[in-house]
């Protein structure tokens, strides 16, 4: 079967056909990673020196007193996004790599800022920069990130300017969306298709650049950069969605943060506002959205028992499953735009593949 022909959810089964030769999510990363790390070095190291080494530690290449160490790096996801994306144009992953490097940039960019917003003290096993540094220079830090992702697009020569409108544009977005789940944490009530919107541009947006990104430097057409646009960003949706779950309910070893740590921090994530506006089950009771509501108006911190209870009553208003099952949806429609973009067989089995994995990981 033809690595375009994939209907069923999880729905990633075909697109692993042997005849196309597709590899598997692991490898995938693990060639992401290899492909874009030494050019992603390269630039870290044009950065100066105080904000270099923080961003090294960030990236897990420098522990806290600068020495070289082997800790916990990124999955290269969004990296991953952009190689196959120009494979799937008929293009080069190398003619990708500075798209690439440009995304991952931009990505730990909003993840320096997004801990010392949310107070996160702990990343990828081991203590936040800002924790380690202080808020200031982990600030500093990200600006610098961001300055240099767009600097290795415009480096990169070729398309550059259309590529740095284009992240430039997912960047709003996503400090959009960052700038909305702040001001949900003060808000009484927030409707789910405001959390929808919020987490269309916290993680949709930066995924749907990495894919068009990606496309845009193997000289894809404008219909294909649309079409992996959409697939970036339908699968960033789903992502989040499952994001929300493992921030429940997700094993502190595979994320690197405690158990419950959105419940503890009162986040208005999709399954919470989901509980709260009571709209996952038709006809059912709305008692786990006012006891859960109950417990987020509180002043003091959530107990251990607090939080097995905010948990329970997400899974008893149904919001779990509600959550899978929108993750699910949000994969059909990523899966239909990659096929109407037309892409190679095994770029298209590759990014299908690399789709399943996202949406179904452990919780």
């Amino acid at each position: 079967m033809s690595a375009t022909n994939m209907t069923n959810v999880p729905g990633t089964e075909q697109a692993t056909d042997d005849a196309v030769g597709a590899r598997p999510p692991a490898d995938l990363l693990r060639w992401s990673q290899d492909t874009v790390r030494p050019a992603l070095r390269a630039a870290v190291d044009t950065l100066p020196r105080p904000v270099r080494d923080i961003a090294a530690y960030h990236l897990g290449w420098l522990d806290e007193h600068g020495k070289a160490t082997e800790a916990a790096t990124g999955k290269a996801v969004r990296p991953a996004l952009a190689l196959l994306a120009a494979e799937a144009v008929g293009g080069t992953p190398q003619a990708a790599v500075p798209s690439a490097v440009a995304v991952e940039l931009a990505h730990n960019f909003s993840l320096l800022h997004d801990d010392v917003m949310d107070g996160d003290v702990t990343r990828r096993h081991r203590p936040t920069a800002w924790a380690v540094f202080g808020t200031a220079p982990a600030i500093l830090t990200g600006d610098a990130l961001l300055t240099l992702a767009l600097d290795v697009l415009a480096a990169a020569g070729g398309p550059a300017a259309r590529s740095m409108r284009i992240l430039a544009a997912a960047v709003q977005e996503l400090v959009r969306g960052q700038a909305e789940d702040l001001a949900f944490e003060r808000r009484e009530e927030v409707s789910l298709d405001e959390c929808r919107r919020m987490a269309e541009g916290k993680t949709g947006a930066l995924m749907g650049c990495a894919a068009a990104l990606g496309a845009v430097a193997a000289d894809g057409s404008l219909e294909q950069v649309r079409q992996l646009r959409g697939f970036g960003e339908h699968l960033g949706l789903a992502f989040q969605f499952v994001d929300d779950l493992l921030g429940i309910w997700g094993d502190p070893a595979a994320t690197g943060k405690p158990v419950y740590s959105d419940l503890k921090s009162r986040k208005k994530t999709l399954p919470v506002v989901a509980t709260l506006c009571g709209s996952t089950k038709q006809g059912g009771s709305a008692e786990p959205g006012r006891a859960l509501a109950a417990l987020y108006a509180g002043e003091r911190p959530l107990s251990e028992a607090d939080l097995r209870r905010a948990a329970a009553l997400i899974d008893e208003a149904g919001a779990r499953d509600w959550s899978q099952a929108s993750a699910d949806d949000l994969l059909r429609r990523a899966l239909g735009h990659l096929r109407a973009a037309r892409p190679e067989p095994r770029a298209a089995a590759e990014l299908a593949t690399l789709a399943g994995l996202l949406t179904r990981r452990d919780h």
